[in-house]
């Protein structure tokens, strides 16, 4: 049963290792260093909003505000930054903080009146996304020294390759979360909610602290892929992020973690964020394929991997 559990990660690694050995051996620099350094920068606010994502999946909900959330905290920072002249650390300050209080209200609203998470989360991305329209309609640029130092650090590796900023502050994420799903009470916490609420409850798990905590926590990592975003873009955008919530559940699923919940890896999300990156990657490369066959093929991955899971607790129920 274990190993059975381990499949669909094992499936989606061996995936991401051939296409990148077929794109290696059909296109000259596929297979360099510096591809795979994009990959990160370019994914980085996406790879930080998949962990976020992985928490609530695992939980056993949803969180479609994620989206609308990079959004308005991207238009926010840039227009403290830009017409406000705040500085973007007091900013981020603000912000961060916010995000977090955000997600945490949506927790409340689903523990306390057990409301479902697909209707709360879809009421608070409309909310998130009309606020950010608000506040600007129009892209906003962001011209600050601060920017421009951030975008110039980070390290030069072999073949010209650069990790940049946005990479390093991923990867810093991704240890503290893989860090408390799988080496503290929290994790343990989570998981166990996502196998069976009633039988957690009985385990004495501390459901109402736990429920706001994961919509806490993604509210907080969503906030904080927009800001890394407005480094990416040098701006914020009121339609920034539009369809990155389903991105970011179909990086978590194609990863290996069941939607009904109690069983993921925060590893495989990372890894189903850089499937669909070097999908993307390959299309580009090859230059004659519209863009949109990434879609295309994420979404046959996607029924793939659903089947996938439906297969296995099929067979796990007959077993048990």
């Amino acid at each position: 049963m274990m190993a059975k559990r381990f499949l669909p990660l094992w499936i989606t690694t061996g995936l991401l290792i051939v296409l990148f050995i077929i794109g290696s051996a059909q296109f000259e620099g596929f297979g360099s260093l510096r591809v795979i350094t994009n990959l990160f920068s370019d994914n980085a606010f996406l790879l930080i909003t998949a962990l976020g994502m992985t928490l609530v999946i695992i939980s056993g909900g949803i969180d479609l505000s994620v989206g609308s959330v990079i959004a308005l905290s991207g238009v926010v920072c840039s227009v403290l930054i830009t017409q406000y002249q705040w500085h973007p650390v007091a900013v981020f300050a603000l912000v961060l903080p916010l995000g977090t209080l955000f997600g945490a209200l949506m927790g409340v609203l689903i523990h306390e009146y057990r409301l479902q998470p697909f209707i709360v989360t879809l009421a608070g991305m409309f909310l998130a996304r009309g606020l950010a329209t608000t506040i600007s309609e129009k892209s906003v640029e962001i011209d600050h020294p601060f920017y421009d130092a951030v975008s110039d650090f980070g390290l030069l590796l072999p073949g010209n390759a650069w990790l940049d900023a946005s990479s390093m502050l991923f990867a810093l994420l991704l240890i503290v979360i893989v860090v408390i799903m799988h080496f503290t009470r929290l994790g343990t916490n989570i998981y166990a909610l996502g196998g069976n609420e009633q039988s957690a409850v009985l385990m004495g798990v501390p459901v109402k602290k736990t429920t706001i905590s994961i919509y806490a926590a993604s509210s907080f990592l969503a906030t904080f892929a927009g800001i890394v975003f407005t480094f990416y873009t040098f701006s914020g955008y009121a339609l920034a992020g539009v369809g990155v919530e389903l991105d970011a559940i179909a990086a978590v699923v194609i990863g290996g973690t069941l939607l009904t919940g109690g069983s993921g890896f925060v590893i495989g999300s990372v890894l189903g964020v850089l499937l669909m990156g070097i999908i993307q990657t390959y299309i580009t490369f090859d230059g004659t394929l519209s863009s949109w066959w990434t879609k295309i093929v994420i979404g046959l991955l996607l029924f793939f991997f659903i089947v996938l899971q439906k297969l296995l607790n099929r067979n796990n129920k007959l077993h048990a």
